[in-house]
C-alpha cells in the first residue's frame, strides 16, 4: 500500500537515514564489529521475515499465535480486570497480526479501550491507522510513531486511563539479560501502580530446536541477516558484496543466549559514504541476540523491575509464555 509523502515525512525520512548512517558507521568501526538488529526491518527485511515465520523450524511465531488463538478469552479477561477504561499500548506493533485476536475479542465484548500501537516505522503506523478501522469496525486507535519510551510518555499525556502495555514476540529476548532487566525497569518507571504488562518470552528448550530456528535448512535466516548489508548498499551507498559474507548462529543452552553473526570470507574493504571499513578474513559482525529464559527467570525479571507476576499463558509444548505483570 502506498502512502502520501508529506514534507514532514520527507524530513523524518532524512533524519532516519542520518541516524541509520551514524549507527552503522559506529557499529562497524567498533571492536568487535556489530550492527543494530532494529535495522533488519525495511520492506525487504519484512518480506523475508514473513517467509521465516512460515518456515518449519522457526517456532516462536506459531507458539505465540497458538496462545493468542486458543486462550483469547482468558487473556482478555485478565487485561480487562475490573472493567475500567484502559489504553492498550503495543510496543513494536508491526502489522498487529497477533494482537488482532485480542482486539477483536475486546471489541466484541464491548471493552472500553483505545488501542495505541507504537512503532519506529512511520509506514507501519500509517498502515494500522488506515486498515484496522476497516478490518475491526468500532476500534478506537491512535497510532504513535517513534521510540518506545518517548511514545509511552506521549501516551500518558494523551490520557490518564489505566495502561496495558503489550511487548510481544519475545522482543525482550533481542537484548542481553542485563539490558532486558534495565528495559523492564524503565517500563515500570513509565507506568503507574496497577498498570499491566503483557510480555511474550521464548523459553529454554532442546538446544537443537532453538538453533534450527536461527539456522534453518532453507537459508531464510541467512538471507534475512544479509539483507541488512544490502539495505546499507541501497540506502547508504555501501558496496558490500554479500557473497563475501556468511551467516553463523550459535546457541548456549547454559546461558540461553542464541547469537547470530555474519562472517567475512576474505580480507576486504567496504566503502559506505566517505568511510572505508576494513575486514579481515573470518572477522565477524555481531548481528543480534535471541535470549531464551527459564520460566523462573521470567518471574525474577518481573519482580526485579517492580512488577508482580499475575498470569502465565503457555503454548501446548510449553516452548513460549505470554506473561501478565502488574505494576506495584
Amino acid at each position: 500500500m502506498a502512502f502520501t509523502t508529506t514534507a514532514t515525512q520527507q524530513t523524518s525520512s532524512v533524519l532516519t537515514d542520518e541516524q541509520f548512517y551514524k549507527d552503522v558507521i559506529k557499529g562497524l568501526t567498533s571492536t568487535p564489529k556489530r550492527l543494530d538488529s532494529k535495522y533488519f526491518y525495511d520492506a525487504h527485511g519484512d518480506k523475508i521475515f514473513q517467509e521465516l515465520m512460515g518456515c518449519e523450524e522457526y517456532y516462536p511465531t506459531n507458539c505465540e499465535m497458538e496462545i493468542f488463538t486458543s486462550q483469547t478469552a482468558e487473556i482478555c479477561k485478565a487485561i480487562i480486570a475490573g472493567g475500567d477504561a484502559f489504553d492498550l499500548i503495543e510496543l513494536g506493533a508491526g502489522d498487529a497480526t497477533k494482537s488482532t485476536q485480542l482486539l477483536k475479542y475486546l471489541i466484541d465484548n464491548k471493552a472500553d479501550f483505545t488501542y495505541l500501537p507504537i512503532d519506529i516505522s512511520e509506514n507501519v503506523i500509517s498502515y494500522l491507522n488506515i486498515t484496522l478501522p476497516v478490518t475491526l469496525p468500532g476500534i478506537k486507535i491512535t497510532g504513535l510513531n517513534g521510540e518506545y519510551f518517548d511514545m509511552l510518555k506521549k501516551a500518558a499525556a494523551i490520557s490518564d486511563r489505566r495502561k496495558v502495555v503489550m511487548f510481544l514476540g519475545s522482543n525482550v529476548g533481542n537484548m542481553p539479560v542485563d539490558v532486558a532487566q534495565g528495559f523492564c525497569r524503565e517500563l515500570r518507571n513509565n507506568l503507574s501502580e496497577g498498570d499491566m504488562i503483557l510480555i511474550g518470552v521464548d523459553l529454554k528448550k532442546n538446544p537443537k530446536t532453538v538453533l534450527a530456528a536461527y539456522n534453518d535448512s532453507e537459508g531464510i535466516t541467512r538471507r534475512f541477516n544479509l539483507n541488512l548489508l544490502e539495505r546499507i548498499n541501497r540506502e547508504l551507498g555501501g558496496d558490500f558484496n554479500t557473497r563475501q559474507f556468511d551467516h553463523y548462529a550459535t546457541y548456549n543452552p547454559e546461558t540461553g543466549a542464541c547469537k547470530s553473526y555474519l562472517v567475512s570470507l576474505a580480507d576486504q574493504k567496504i566503502k559506505i559514504g566517505d568511510e572505508t571499513i576494513s575486514f579481515k578474513k573470518d572477522e565477524y559482525i555481531y548481528m543480534e541476540i535471541s535470549q531464551k529464559y527459564a520460566i523462573e527467570q521470567v518471574d525474577d525479571m518481573a519482580v526485579g523491575a517492580g512488577f508482580k507476576p499475575l498470569n502465565q499463558f503457555f503454548d501446548s509444548k510449553k516452548w513460549f509464555v505470554d506473561a501478565i505483570w502488574t505494576a506495584e
